[in-house]
């Protein structure tokens, strides 16, 4: 194989594997509760009840999606006390969602 064929197919191979994890993530991201928590998270580290405060979103709905940002490795924990804090923990979804608060939900921003 010519080394230009085997550069494309590195190539074509990354890609593919971008494509996937870019998939991945836009999938937990087509959430508006999810969405919503990792865009206050953009901004800093939040006890769990700041998110519920601030978005409005209840338990248990705050919960199962906190879950599923964990488990995606979106977002990581700290304790401390009775208070556990959450913070944005992916710089692809951090991108991601600057991204989309620039088109979207910028101040003065016309619809």
């Amino acid at each position: 194989m010519s080394t230009s064929k085997k550069s494309n197919s590195l190539e074509l191979t990354q890609m593919q594997n971008g494509a996937g994890q870019a998939c991945k993530l836009m999938k937990v991201l087509a959430n508006p509760d999810r969405l919503m928590i990792l865009c206050q998270l953009s901004k800093g580290e939040l006890r769990v009840g700041e998110i519920e405060e601030q978005l409005g979103i209840v338990q248990p709905t705050l919960s199962q999606q906190l879950t599923v940002l964990r488990d995606e490795a979106l977002v990581s924990t700290r304790r401390d006390g009775k208070n556990i804090y959450y913070q944005l923990d992916s710089p692809q979804a951090l991108a991601v969602i600057k991204a989309l608060y620039k088109q979207f939900c910028q101040p003065g921003m016309e619809k």
